[in-house]
């Protein structure tokens, strides 16, 4: 369902015959700005820390140690979309010890229709979630990064455990998860 959080290979893919869902989310979307600015210097090939450019209020997701030093992957500034309340804008840091990524993505916090909608710079991906549902280590990333976008407070936490919240707030646990790719860049 989901993918490798630094190459943003899907892992897998689904189609749902029929459903058009994600294609006409994705086309009410303005898909400008999927690949933020790297840290100030990083443009000019000064070479970067990635942890001495980590900015302000980043909440880490998952951190381990990797060839060459730490692999991280956070979010920070999150924003509520201001056509509708249930969308938020999110950046994503994706760090390795010599790359950094910061991607921006939108992520729908609805009860009925929650999804993850992301780049791996050639194409768009859609990853419909079931918070409150079973926690994999496919799927764990994506509810991580979900989780700190729609309720930031529980940014952090193990979706595994954040079940009985999910369902107080409304989520089922019950919903199909699914992912779409759709063609993206293709300069």
């Amino acid at each position: 369902m989901a993918g490798d959080p630094l190459s943003g290979q899907p892992l897998a893919l689904a189609a749902a015959p029929g459903r058009c869902l994600g294609l006409v989310w994705a086309a009410g979307l303005a898909l400008a700005g999927w690949w933020a600015p790297l840290p100030a210097g990083a443009d000019q090939g000064d070479m970067v820390n990635p942890i001495d450019a980590r900015p302000p209020g980043l909440v880490v997701l998952w951190e381990r140690p990797g060839r060459g030093g730490q692999e991280a992957v956070g979010v920070y500034a999150v924003s509520k979309d201001a056509n509708d309340p249930e969308v938020r804008q999110i950046k994503v840091w994706l760090e390795l010890p010599n790359n950094l990524r910061v991607r921006q993505e939108t992520i729908r916090c609805s009860p009925s229709q929650p999804m993850r909608m992301s780049s791996n710079g050639r194409e768009f991906i859609l990853r419909e979630l079931n918070p409150g549902g079973t926690i994999t280590s496919a799927n764990r990333l994506d509810h991580q990064i979900w989780w700190a976008a729609c309720y930031p407070e529980q940014a952090g936490k193990d979706p595994a455990g954040l079940a009985p919240l999910a369902r107080k707030l409304g989520y089922s646990g019950h919903l199909l998860e699914r992912e779409q790719v759709l063609p993206g860049n293709t300069r």
